[in-house]
C-alpha cells in the first residue's frame, strides 16, 4: 500500500532523522526496530482487511472515527493511529497516540 504522512516528524523519525515531537524514541533501539516493522507490514499489505493476519499488530477500526490502528509494540501504549482512503489501498498516517489507552 502506498503510505503517505501527515505528520512530518513521524516521517523523519521513520527516516532515522531528528525528530521533533518524537525525541525519546530514536534512543530506544527495540523499539525502533519494531516500529519500522510495523511500516514494512503496512507498506506490504494487499489492504487494510491483511493487517488481522498479523496478530501482534492489534489491527482495529476505531469507533466514532473513520480511522484505524495498529499497536507498535506489546506491552506498550504507542499506537499507529491511520485512516484508510481509496478502498483501503492508500493509507494516510495521522499521529503516533501514546495515551491511547488513558492514564492507567
Amino acid at each position: 500500500m502506498k503510505i503517505v504522512f501527515l505528520d512530518k516528524d513521524l516521517e523523519s523519525l521513520l527516516q532515522g532523522k531528528e525528530s521533533r515531537k518524537y525525541k525519546k524514541y530514536p534512543r530506544d533501539t527495540k523499539f525502533m526496530q519494531r516500529l519500522m516493522r510495523v511500516f514494512y507490514d503496512l507498506r506490504d499489505a494487499p489492504s487494510t482487511d491483511n493487517l488481522r493476519q498479523y496478530s501482534y499488530l492489534h489491527y482495529e477500526k476505531l469507533r466514532g472515527a473513520d480511522r484505524s490502528s495498529v499497536r507498535v509494540m506489546n506491552g506498550r501504549v504507542e499506537r499507529l493511529i491511520f485512516r484508510e482512503v481509496d478502498g483501503g489501498i492508500e493509507i494516510e498516517m495521522l499521529e503516533m497516540n501514546t495515551d491511547h489507552y488513558g492514564d492507567r
